[in-house]
């Protein structure tokens, strides 16, 4: 772990080498201050040279002039370097996201992985600028100030620092308490924003159903976890801080009577004694700041923790010798597929479909029959448990991700839309496309002569997944980016399933134009809008069931049929 965190400083080496010379000097001006008192006391005032003193005083305001200057760059470019590794990591963080496969989405919830790329990585980056720079520095003064205490007297110096062994038990101890119970807290403020993510998202329907007390009871549950866990963080570094600031008083004791005693016995004299209280300070500040880091050590090492447990999953893989794949005519074949989850039995067990050049293939069946898994198989969402997918007679597994999904186009029944304008979405399905094709896809898509009948035309903005246009928009405005992916193979999962009847004839106008000249697989449970597939398919039980024409499955009397008057019985009872 440590060896990732320093690959991280190098592309800073020249700011992080100007950032230790610097703490190493201001690390040696605190050392001058005591030397100058022990000067003045022994020398300068007893022998009335008060020009030298002036002049002592003079040489030491310059010194922490150049010191405030010093603390600045540290300050400023120390925390610019570590805001631009955060900028890094975060960067690594999401991109490595893209490539994550969707069962690490099916078992994230958003706002844990929220944290991990905002509040965590801001903790990494503060123990990036100040870690090695509090280490260093204490380290510098712990050293100097052992070889200057050493030079007053030795006997006090070995002393005092016999009391490092206690300080040292004393914070492994407590620091090992405090570091599991922070680890806590973080887990639960993660909680806390998946929470969030998921009360705001849904706040129209948490609005619908008047459930905002329960909304808030269900937050309050992860809001009192956070605030317990935030207590067992708390009492730890509590009972941290507390014993270490003990010790580092009984310092003072150890000098008050130790000093004392040396001074009575005649070993040191004044001048040296009230030097040896004011330069121990050398030694116990660094003491504390070690203290104080502690804690800023455990948040950012916490959060880099769980920053590589993100990095750590493994990306999706594709064969190493993955071939695009080029000049597609749309031949797909389904042969002895099975597939599972992690955590279930099989979703899908033995499927076998073969879907020509050109021809709609239809899948009907129960809710949670692997419809819409198949679908997902295709463009390899998931990988196969068993079997083979074929396109144009190549495994889909020894192709590359990004050539296979080019040329597979989706149109869901919850269509995604991201916070931009109308344009901007469009343009989501070829980004280099120009503004006539853009034009022309929406024309495609019935939905042109709408967005000219706004104030601002394809530059209106649509709101927070399109919240300010109504389904039947949002769904054309999603067949529109299709039109301009202009992929050879379309998919079509339940697309028109959440429309009332007057938009879905609109829609599926849209539609019968997109499938035109694609191999084009349907996920329908409205039977009246597959009829004109060359082939449906029945998923049943994980498998298929049946197989066939419209005309074929009706005279097969079996589920096909069962769900065919089921749903038509449905259609036409009086309203």
């Amino acid at each position: 772990m440590l060896k990732r965190f320093i690959a991280y400083y190098k592309p800073h080496k020249l700011m992080f080498t100007l950032d230790m010379i610097a703490a190493f000097f201001i690390s040696l001006i605190g050392m001058v201050y005591p030397m100058v008192t022990n000067q003045m006391l022994n020398d300068l005032i007893p022998n009335r040279r008060y020009r030298e003193i002036v002049i002592a005083g003079i040489a030491v305001l310059i010194l922490y002039v150049l010191r405030m200057l010093l603390r600045y760059f540290v300050q400023y470019y120390g925390h610019v370097m570590g805001v631009r590794m955060q900028k890094q990591m975060r960067t690594d963080l999401f991109s490595h996201l893209e490539k994550l496969p969707y069962s690490f989405f099916d078992n994230h919830e958003t706002g844990s992985i929220m944290t991990r790329l905002t509040s965590d990585l801001f903790e990494v980056s503060e123990l990036a600028h100040h870690g090695p720079e509090n280490l260093f520095i204490c380290a510098v003064m712990i050293v100097g100030s052992f070889i200057y205490l050493c030079s007053i007297d030795l006997y006090l110096t070995l002393i005092i620092f016999a009391c490092i062994p206690i300080m040292l038990t004393v914070s492994i101890i407590t620091r090992r308490q405090m570091r599991d119970a922070f680890a806590a807290r973080r887990k639960s403020n993660a909680t806390i924003n998946a929470a969030i993510e998921s009360s705001i998202t849904g706040i129209r329907v948490t609005k619908a159903f008047t459930n905002s007390v329960k909304e808030l009871e269900k937050f309050e549950v992860g809001n009192n976890a956070f605030v317990e866990a935030s207590r067992k963080a708390y009492l730890a570094m509590a009972k941290f801080h507390s014993s270490t600031s003990f010790v580092t008083d009984i310092f003072n004791v150890i000098i008050l009577i130790a000093g004392g005693l040396f001074l009575y016995g005649g070993r040191i004299n004044f001048a040296d004694y009230s030097t040896f209280i004011i330069s121990v300070n050398l030694f116990i500040n660094p003491i504390t700041t070690l203290i104080g880091f502690v804690e800023q050590y455990q948040n950012g090492v916490s959060g880099f923790k769980r920053f590589l447990e993100i990095m750590d999953e493994p990306a999706e893989q594709e064969a190493p010798d993955a071939k695009p794949l080029e000049n597609v005519q749309g031949d797909i074949e389904f042969r002895d597929v099975s597939f599972h989850y992690d955590t279930t039995a099989d979703v899908l067990e033995n499927i076998n479909l073969n879907i020509r050049k050109g021809d709609i293939m239809a899948l009907v069946g129960p809710s949670g029959g692997g419809k819409t898994t198949i679908c997902h198989l295709l463009p390899r969402f998931y990988g196969l448990t068993e079997g083979v997918i074929t396109i144009d007679g190549q495994d889909i597994s020894k192709l590359t991700l990004e050539s296979l999904r080019k040329n597979i186009g989706i149109v869901q029944q919850d269509v995604f839309l991201f916070n931009g304008s109308i344009r901007d979405n469009i343009l989501y399905g070829r980004l280099d496309a120009t503004e006539e094709e853009v034009i022309a896809a929406a024309k495609r898509a019935n939905i042109h002569d709408y967005v000219m009948s706004l104030e601002k035309g394809y530059d209106t903005e649509i709101g927070e997944r399109g919240v300010r246009l109504s389904g039947g928009q949002k769904q054309r405005l999603s067949i529109a980016r299709v039109f301009l992916k202009d992929p050879a193979i379309l998919i079509l999962d339940e697309a028109t399933s959440a429309l009332d009847n007057t938009t879905e004839i609109l829609i599926q106008e849209s539609l019968d134009e997109l499938c035109k000249g694609r191999t084009t697989i349907v996920v329908a449970h409205r039977l009246s809008t597959i009829k004109r597939a060359n082939s449906i398919a029945v998923i049943s039980g994980s498998k298929i069931a049946e197989q066939g024409t419209h005309e074929e499955l009706m005279a097969l009397n079996g589920i096909y049929k069962n769900l065919y008057s089921l749903q038509f019985r449905d259609e036409e009872l009086p309203a």
